[in-house]
């Protein structure tokens, strides 16, 4: 692999074994926008004879059928080195392409397919066909479709009975991996100012490509957030143009209502103060689709079975910092009057900083069984239990429950400084509080990220204690290098 791709070997090895098979592949690959999809597309495509990628023209108001077969056109004269042909009709277009890959190990992209068929309702039957027809019968071919437009991609492929038994594999991509993360600095940074950036942007590899890793956290995340045409001002009105197929401004009204902590769809539904109706779920479950947010369900302790309780999550990074400080500051920004200084000062930093801290260890949870050792799990996830007349409420910002009755209590803190003893009563109280069966034993871990104080140490209170910075050393999955 060159130097410049950083991870997705999982998701490569997937692609790479449809060319072990006799037979043509026809492979779906989606996430959010800005996630390395294409990117991943272009390295696969360095172990093929040929490899063509065709992209959609973006879903601006005024684009037509009529525009993006033209650019298509256009991009066929280009990637098969031919003179330009008009094509009316996706049906000619498509096998014009066909035409061209008989034979050979050839790898075929269609790159944001939603952009390319959303306002033509023939297109995706005469994709069916097209593959049908023509691209099946070269059996070293294999034919990818990307989009970050994930409802569609779901509703209009996926779920589509004209695809069906014709995918051989989907894959949705997430963030990077911490440990991934961790080869876009140079050597010497330290795990707290590694976090810091994090804290913005997540795992997203395309923030990360923008981020000059020569220079501080906070003059990083300065110039992007907070200049005047930076990368990072314009990309949430970009996200919620591009993404989603329909214009709506629930999207953003829920993200901004989760934007503060995790919300029951009853809290979301009077945060933005309507009524609770189908269209509310509809909009949480493409958010869901598109990795924005995360659907949390607690469970019964005693079956490991799901509950019907669950709270939605803001699990991407860089939207709640938008929310949260850019947004309100656009009019400073834009005319280049935002005062500097550190992160630090900026209001409710320390809070905040510490629900992006649990997004990075939530999106990063395998590693966190792997360090713990941990196997036969029956459920895993943020759990909150309700009060009644008879008991307290509480919430556990991570538990896992395994087959031999074991409750593993984690504790996320992120912390400028050591965290003290009075961690110990803290978590202590949630455990007390929660109803759990006779003979479910609990074992309290703590995972942070700057250190804890040495009465903590050694009051050998926590199962475990865990410097979530170790994984940004990592080379494996939880695996310390030497």
């Amino acid at each position: 692999m060159s130097p410049s791709f950083i991870g997705r070997q999982a998701e490569l090895k997937q692609l790479l074994e449809l060319k072990e098979k006799n037979t043509a592949s026809f492979a779906v690959v989606k996430g959010r926008r800005r996630i390395g999809k294409s990117r991943l597309i272009q390295e696969f495509g360095k172990h093929f004879e040929q490899y063509y990628s065709f992209i959609g023209l973006p879903p601006e108001k005024h684009t037509t059928i009529s525009h993006q077969l033209n650019e298509f056109s256009r991009q066929i004269a280009r990637q098969f080195n031919t003179s330009f042909a008009r094509y009316d009709d996706w049906s000619d277009l498509l096998w014009a392409v066909g035409e061209r890959l008989l034979s050979g190990k050839i790898l075929l992209l269609f790159d944001e397919i939603s952009w390319m068929g959303s306002k033509d309702p023939t297109f995706l039957g005469k994709i069916k066909n097209f593959w049908d027809t023509q691209l099946k019968n070269n059996n070293k071919l294999i034919f990818v479709v990307c989009g970050s437009a994930l409802s569609w991609i779901e509703k209009n492929i996926l779920s589509s009975t004209g695809f069906v038994g014709r995918i051989s594999l989907t894959l949705t991509l997430g963030e990077l991996a911490l440990f991934d993360c961790n080869r876009f600095w140079p050597k010497n940074i330290s795990a707290y100012e590694k976090f810091k950036v994090l804290a913005i942007t997540g795992g997203i590899p395309k923030y990360l490509e923008e981020v000059n890793f020569k220079h501080s956290a906070e003059e990083n995340i300065k110039k992007p957030g907070f200049s005047k045409g930076g990368f990072l001002v314009e990309e949430f009105d970009q996200i919620f143009s591009d993404l989603f197929m329909r214009k709506t401004v629930f999207y953003k009204q829920i993200v901004r209502a989760l934007s503060t902590g995790a919300k029951e769809q009853e809290e979301i539904c009077a945060a933005l103060d309507i009524a609770r109706h189908g269209r509310i779920s509809e909009y949480l479950y493409e958010l869901e689709l598109a990795g924005f947010i995360a659907k949390d369900h607690t469970w019964n302790i005693k079956t490991g079975i799901d509950s019907r309780l669950r709270r939605y999550r803001l699990q991407d990074n860089y939207l709640r910092f938008y929310l949260k400080y850019i947004e309100k500051n656009l009019g400073k920004i834009n005319r280049n009057t935002y005062p500097t200084g550190l992160l630090a000062s900026l209001p409710e930093w320390h809070t905040i900083i510490g629900l992006q801290f649990e997004n990075l260890v939530l999106n990063n949870r395998k590693s966190i069984h792997n360090i713990l050792g941990i196997d036969g799990i029956v459920s895993e996830n943020p759990f909150f239990q309700k009060g009644t007349r008879n008991s307290a409420g509480c919430q556990i910002d991570y538990m896992i429950q395994t087959r031999f009755n074991t409750l593993y209590i984690c504790e996320i803190k992120f912390s400028k400084n050591k965290i003290g003893r009075s961690i110990i009563q803290e978590v202590q109280t949630k455990i007390d509080t929660l109803n759990r069966p006779k003979g479910f034993s609990c074992r309290p871990v703590l995972i942070h990220v700057n250190g804890v104080s040495d009465d903590v140490i050694d009051s050998d209170y926590f199962a475990n204690i865990i410097d979530f910075g170790e994984l940004l050393n990592c080379n494996t999955n939880g695996n310390r290098t030497n």
